[in-house]
C-alpha cells in the first residue's frame, strides 16, 4: 500500500516544488494528511479495514529532517528511522523509491539521462542514498524492502535523437545499481512507461528500455497498468515476462483514456491479473503495489476500496475450477470452456468474500464504509 494515497503526494520535504513529472492531483477532499503523524494514522485506520497481511510503501520526499533541509542525495537512514520504528511496532514491512520529481533539478523533464553530467551525477547520488536507506528498512524489519526506479524524462514533441538519452540512463543505472546490496535486505526494481504530461512524445525508460535492462542486470521488472497504451493490458504480458525475468513489481492502478491512476476497483482487468498471477503460480515471484492517487473523495476510504479491490481479485483466481478450464481448453471444447466462464460470473463470491474478512477480524463489504464514516467525523473532519 502506498503512502501518496494519504496526501496527494506531497511528502514532508517543504521545499515549495510542483510536483511535476507528469503527476496531477485532482480534487480538495478536506482531511488530507499534514504531517507523518497523520499520515500513519490515517493508514492505520485503513489497515484496520484491510484482511490480509500488508506493507508500507515510501517515497523519499516523506523523509522526516526536523525542519532542516536535506538535499535529496544527502539523504540518510537516519532520515526515515520513525517510519522504520512505526513499521516495526506494528508489524509491516516497508518499500521504498527515490522521487525523481518534485524539485529544481527536474524541471526539464530530465534527470538520469539529463544532457548534463552534473544533474545526472545528483540523480544517481539520490539514487544510491535510496538504495542504502532500502537496505536499511530490509535489515531493521527483517524483510526485504524493494526499492523501485522510475524516472520521468522524456520529449513533449518529437525527438531528434532518441538513442543518446538511452545510452545516458543506462550509464547512470550501472553508476546507482554499482553497490552491491544483500538481497535479503534490498531488491532493486525498474519501472517503465509509454509516455506522461510533458513526455507525450518519446519516453527514455519505455517497456523495451526497461525489460532488456531487467533481463541484463538481474533487477525486478515493475509493470504499471496505466503505463501502457489504453488499448494494450498488463495482464496479457506476465507470462510472457516471467519466462524472462525471475521477480515482477505490479503497480495496480486504474487509467482512464490516460494514465490518470483512478482508485482500483474489481473491474475486467483486474481480475484477469489475478487469474494470471494464480494460474501461472506466480505469486511467490511477484510484489504487487497499489498506485494511484484521488484527493476528490475520502482518502482513507480510496485505500480501503483499492486494497480490498485487489484481494477480491485474487480470491476470485484461488476459486476458480483452473484445472476443468485447462482441461477443456486442450480437448479444444472451446464452447464448455466459455460456458464456465459465464457460469463463474454468478457464483456466489460476496458470501465467500464477507466470510474471509470475518475470520480477518475486519467488517464485511456492507459496514466497513461506516467506520470510515466515523473516523471523518472524529479525525479527518477537524483537520483545516
Amino acid at each position: 500500500m502506498h503512502c501518496w494515497q494519504g496526501d496527494d503526494i506531497r511528502g514532508f520535504e517543504s521545499s515549495g516544488d510542483e510536483i511535476g513529472g507528469g503527476l496531477a492531483v485532482t480534487g480538495n477532499y478536506p482531511g488530507q494528511a499534514r504531517t507523518p503523524d497523520e499520515l500513519r494514522t490515517d493508514f492505520e485506520k485503513a489497515l484496520s479495514l484491510i484482511p490480509g497481511r500488508h506493507r508500507f510503501n515510501l517515497h523519499a520526499i516523506y523523509a522526516e529532517t526536523e525542519g532542516r533541509k536535506v538535499e535529496r542525495n544527502e539523504l540518510l537512514p537516519e532520515h526515515f528511522a520513525t517510519w522504520a520504528d512505526w513499521a516495526r511496532s506494528i508489524g509491516i514491512g516497508l518499500d521504498f523509491n527515490p522521487t525523481f520529481f518534485s524539485h529544481s533539478r527536474a524541471e526539464d523533464g530530465f534527470t538520469l539521462a539529463h544532457p548534463d553530467r552534473g544533474v545526472r551525477n545528483f540523480w544517481i547520488e539520490h539514487g544510491q542514498a535510496c538504495r542504502r536507506i532500502g537496505a536499511a528498512f530490509g535489515e531493521a524489519l527483517g524483510t526485504p524492502c524493494l526499492t523501485n526506479v522510475w524516472i520521468p524524462d522524456g520529449y513533449k514533441d518529437i525527438p531528434a535523437d532518441r538513442r543518446s538519452p538511452r545510452d545516458r540512463l543506462v550509464a547512470s543505472l550501472d553508476e546507482l545499481f554499482r553497490e552491491r546490496l544483500a538481497p535479503s535486505a534490498n531488491l532493486d526494481a525498474v519501472e517503465c512507461k509509454l509516455f506522461g504530461l510533458g513526455s507525450e512524445s518519446y519516453v527514455v525508460g519505455s517497456h523495451e528500455f526497461y525489460l532488456g535492462y531487467a533481463i541484463s542486470r538481474d533487477t525486478v521488472l515493475c509493470l504499471d497498468a496505466g503505463h501502457f497504451h489504453p488499448t494494450e493490458v498488463v495482464s496479457d504480458k506476465i507470462s510472457s515476462v516471467m519466462l524472462w525475468i525471475d521477480r515482477l513489481l505490479l503497480h495496480v492502478s486504474r487509467g482512464i483514456r490516460w494514465d490518470s491512476d483512478h482508485v482500483v476497483v474489481l473491474s475486467d482487468e483486474m481480475r484477469e491479473l489475478g487469474k494470471e498471477l494464480v494460474r501461472g503460480g506466480y505469486l511467490p515471484r511477484v510484489h504487487i503495489g497499489l498506485d494511484f492517487f484521488d484527493a476528490s473523495i475520502n482518502r482513507v476510504a480510496a485505500w480501503v476500496i483499492g486494497a480490498r479491490a485487489v484481494l477480491k481479485a485474487l480470491l476470485l483466481a484461488l476459486l476458480e475450477p483452473t484445472g476443468k478450464l485447462r482441461q477443456m481448453e486442450l480437448q479444444q471444447d472451446y464452447t464448455g470452456r466459455l460456458a464456465l466462464h459465464e457460469q463463474l460470473l454468478t457464483m456466489p463470491f460476496g458470501t465467500v468474500w464477507d466470510r474471509y474478512c470475518e475470520m480477518q477480524g475486519v467488517p464485511t463489504e456492507s459496514c466497513w464504509l461506516q467506520e470510515v464514516r466515523r473516523y471523518e467525523a472524529t479525525e479527518l473532519g477537524r483537520r483545516k
